[in-house]
């Protein structure tokens, strides 16, 4: 499979590298909390493993299901949530893991609707960010690595439900990437 990348961005080893800074960072922010984090599925479900395991915390772990991209390469813009409820997160602090940042759309919409729930505090942590305008501003307070607007996969990420358990990321070569995508 990584022969079908076009290029490797970031090797496990560097992934965990700066996976130990952000959990230095959080743990630090939330040393005298408990802290609920909330995974967003299914991009982040690596993410959360390695990064939930470097931070000696009392937290819990809830997930939300949605999807934006719709099978495609860029995001649909229509957010769907797949689940009937949120978590029940009221006088918590949370933090909200996804696993790259690129319209913004759906951080901000998955923000604005925890917030309406009544946590303490809501942050954000995401495992990239595209270097780019986006649709909805949003500034993640915990970042990963900032990367180009390519089309990536590994760790987490997927193009059509592939690729997410490469152990690099990797930009997907473009002639394997569907024209209607």
């Amino acid at each position: 499979m990584q022969a079908d990348l076009q290029c490797i961005l970031f090797e496990e080893a560097t992934i965990h590298r700066r996976l130990d800074e952000l959990a230095a960072r959080i743990s630090h922010d939330y040393r005298d909390s408990e802290l609920t984090v909330i995974a967003i599925l299914n991009g982040s479900i690596i993410l959360v493993a390695d990064l939930l395991r470097r931070i000696p915390l009392p937290l819990k772990l809830d997930c939300l299901s949605v999807a934006s991209y719709h099978g495609g390469v860029r995001p649909s813009g229509e957010l769907i949530f797949r689940q009937v409820s949120l978590p029940d997160v009221s006088g918590r602090h949370v933090l909200i893991l996804d696993d790259i940042l690129d319209s913004g759309s759906t951080l901000a919409s998955i923000r604005d609707k925890i917030e309406t729930v009544g946590p303490l505090s809501v942050r954000t942590c995401v495992l990239l960010a595209k270097k780019k305008t986006r649709i909805r501003e949003v500034e993640p307070d915990y970042v990963g690595f900032e990367i180009a607007d390519e089309f990536v996969v590994g760790y987490g990420l997927d193009y059509m439900e592939r690729y997410r358990n490469l152990p690099c990321i990797g930009v997907l070569r473009k002639g394997l990437i569907s024209p209607a995508a």
